[in-house]
């Protein structure tokens, strides 16, 4: 008898299980055309997709919508286009037009020596026809020397995302904002990629805990970071998403010919977004596969309580549902509702004009006095806003300093952020003239005629608001002929605005690198400009009475005037150095190519960290090439490493730029280029300091105009500095 009983449980459980597997087979068959094969392994295919193997009718006439399915594993795999291009495809939702495939990462290692190539492995993707989602993927890049690229196959773009760290105590688990990983969207348009992974230093200050640079592109919510991965990254390949389309035509196009338009009936068409060619969906109200006649089907709302929002009885028809009102009620009109959900309550006729007009002067009195208090209570708010920003920024700090008797202190303006706005034309991008790091500079006109450059920061750190405020008032009493002059600010918005004098003549970085330009830079030129700025990092150092460090020195951030006078410019990075220090533990900050590497391993700021930076601007001055550069070789990528790499082959003149070559004043050039040298130096503290750099460029520049008109000696009238207090 027991056994009689566990037989019929089983037989019910089969017939159980039979049913459910006869539901999902006959589930997915409902997506595919009738006798098509309809799944391969785990994946349903749905039409207009179909399998190389099946009958031409199963899939459109396109290699993208053919799919090969590898029988000879188990279970199946299914790949896009042909096995070879190991693309492996792992869900096809029609109602979403997408894609979701397996590709690998790529990846660049390397070891003691070096670049390790056979550890290395390199990634791309060409596609047919379908673009990679803009909307569904990242690209991202992990390591803590790594700059990788998102390079489009056909050229019309590339773009990328550096991740740099010194010490694995820096990076911290789930975080991807550029601190040993970082991430970027994707541009639309796409039809394949190639990624390009590139290091600065080989990985030789990280490699004990990161000898690869690793880079992919991803579906949004695939990858997590760990800081397990520098070491190892926990897998080869990734999930990403492709858009998918029919044709090449849009809509209205499509439509004109009957026989080859394949949105069917309870459909509607849309334009592919990403690509080209249109997309079917079914109506609301229908699901279904919208490319099978008669595939987009009713939903049943009344089927299911989630979907219908009626009370009573429910009513199913054709796309919606209806529910019948109860008594003393009438449909207003619109499907769907019930018992008060659709229905509303029959008036009484002869008082419904008295009604109506009661509520709507009700109604406007009310809107009239909402409106009136809303406008009283935005402008109140925006004050009480200015303030708490005027606080929290440090303004009433700022506020005091003012109050002392330093006339060059007083000179400094605090700007409404009213005056700010009409000068810029409420920041228009037209009056945008530079991005940086730090901040975006406009160019505005204020009232009196003084045309201004006006740098809107980025979001100051709460915790360094005294410092903030010191340094804005000692650069308020530089007044050196050679610094861009500070003329006030702004501390009523949520970031503060910085007003400076407006410089017309371009960067430094422009006049040498713009072929135009680079060849009106005569060698006394270019020798006077590298005295003034050396000048400047001297007297910051050295001749204020709390030294700065300006942490970006670049010829991006030398202005030149009309007169080719140099102007040292973004102090946004700068730091204060107590008397008390000579060096300060910093997160590391600058510009690739400048940074000095002593700096980058250890995170100790020193001012010879500005003399590394100095350096290499100079050498720029010499050779005409820039900083950093992934368009040059390996070996040249570097210009500090390919400089000292060059004296010590005794290679000087063939890097130096032709126009300084034909001057003929090679004497001086090995002047320049042995204390260039020596300002690159890897070691800190055997670097000269910038006193000693400016001393030794202005002797120079004096044996060039031998008749005494050096414009690096700057009248005493001209330069206010802050003595220092014994």
């Amino acid at each position: 008898m027991v056994i009689h009983k566990l037989l019929l449980k089983v037989v019910v459980l089969g017939a159980l299980l039979g049913s459910y597997h006869n539901h999902i087979t006959e589930a997915a068959a409902s997506m595919t055309k009738p006798g098509c094969r309809s799944a391969c392994g785990a994946l349903s295919i749905p039409y207009p997709f179909g399998m190389r193997d099946s009958s031409s009718d199963c899939h459109i006439n396109h290699p993208s919508f053919i799919i090969d399915c590898d029988n000879s594993t188990d279970p199946p795999i299914p790949y896009m286009h042909k096995r070879s291009s190991e693309i492996e495809i792992f869900d096809i939702p029609v109602e979403n037009h997408e894609m979701q495939v397996q590709f690998s990462s790529g990846r660049e290692c390397y070891n003691s020596s070096g670049h390790n190539g056979t550890s290395s492995k390199y990634s791309g993707l060409s596609l047919l026809d379908f673009p990679v989602s803009n909307t569904k993927n990242k690209f991202i890049a992990i390591g803590c020397d790594t700059s990788a690229s998102f390079l489009d196959l056909d050229g019309k773009f590339s773009f990328g995302c550096m991740s740099l760290c010194s010490n694995i105590s820096d990076v911290s688990n789930g975080s991807c904002a550029g601190i040993g990983c970082c991430e970027t969207s994707i541009p639309r348009g796409s039809f394949g990629y190639r990624i390009s992974i590139r290091s600065f230093y080989n990985h030789r200050y990280v490699l004990d805990f990161n000898p690869c640079s690793y880079a992919f592109v991803t579906k949004d919510g695939f990858y997590n970071f760990s800081v397990g991965d520098l070491n190892q990254l926990q897998f080869n390949q990734s999930t990403l998403v492709l858009d998918w389309a029919i044709g090449n035509q849009t809509c209205e196009d499509a439509k004109q010919d009957s026989t080859s338009y394949m949105c069917t009936n309870n459909t509607i068409c849309t334009n592919a977004e990403n690509g080209s060619g249109y997309k079917c969906n079914c109506k609301k109200g229908y699901r279904g596969n919208p490319y099978l006649v008669n595939g987009c089907q009713d939903i049943d709302e009344c089927a299911d309580p989630k979907l219908n929002q009626c009370v009573g009885k429910c009513h199913n028809i054709k796309g919606n549902y209806t529910c019948p009102c109860p008594k003393g009620y009438h449909d207003d009109g619109k499907k769907g509702g019930g018992d008060g959900q659709g229905c509303i309550a029959n008036p009484n006729s002869s008082h419904l004009m008295e009604i109506l007009v009661g509520v709507a002067g009700a109604i406007i009195t009310l809107l009239f006095n909402i409106g009136f208090l809303y406008l009283g209570h935005k402008k109140m708010k925006l004050i009480r806003l200015k303030e708490q920003y005027f606080k929290q920024i440090g303004g009433l700090l700022l506020q005091q300093q003012l109050g002392g008797s330093d006339r060059t202190t007083k000179a400094m303006k605090i700007f409404s952020a009213e005056e700010l706005e009409k000068a810029t034309n409420n920041y228009n991008e037209s009056r945008i003239v530079g991005r940086g790091g730090y901040g975006i500079v406009y160019k505005g006109s204020l009232p009196n005629g003084v045309v201004v450059a006006i740098k809107k920061s980025k979001l100051v750190d709460r915790n360094q608001i005294e410092q903030f405020i010191n340094e804005v008032i000692v650069l308020s009493q530089i007044n050196h002929r050679n610094v861009v002059r500070f003329l006030g600010c702004c501390l009523e918005t949520e970031v503060p605005l910085l007003v400076y004098e407006f410089i017309n003549n371009g960067t430094l970085f422009d006049h040498i690198h713009n072929p135009n330009k680079s060849s009106k830079l005569s060698w006394e030129t270019r020798l006077r400009i590298a005295s003034e700025t050396a000048g400047v990092l001297s007297y910051l150092h050295s001749a204020a009475s709390i030294p700065i460090i300006h942490r970006d020195v670049k010829s991006a951030n030398i202005l030149l005037d009309a007169n080719y006078i140099a102007k040292v410019s973004d102090f946004g990075a700068s730091r204060l150095v107590p008397l008390d220090q000579t060096q300060l533990f910093t997160m590391v900050q600058g510009t690739w190519g400048y940074l000095d590497p002593e700096y980058l391993h250890t995170s100790q700021l020193t001012e010879k960290s500005d003399v590394y930076s100095f350096g290499v601007m100079l050498v720029e001055l010499l050779t005409g090439k820039k900083a950093l550069s992934f368009d040059r070789s390996e070996e040249e990528r570097s210009l500090a490493m390919y400089f000292l790499s060059s004296l010590e082959n005794d290679k000087l003149f063939q890097i130096v730029e032709d126009v300084i070559v034909d001057e003929g004043i090679n004497e001086q050039v090995r002047e320049v280029t042995n204390l260039a040298k020596g300002c690159l130096t890897i070691k800190g503290d055997e670097r000269p300091t910038m006193k000693e750099v400016a001393i030794e460029l202005e002797g120079l520049g004096a044996m060039t105009n031998p008749t005494g008109d050096c414009r690096t000696n700057v009248n005493q009238e001209e330069l206010v500095h802050l003595s220092r207090e014994d």
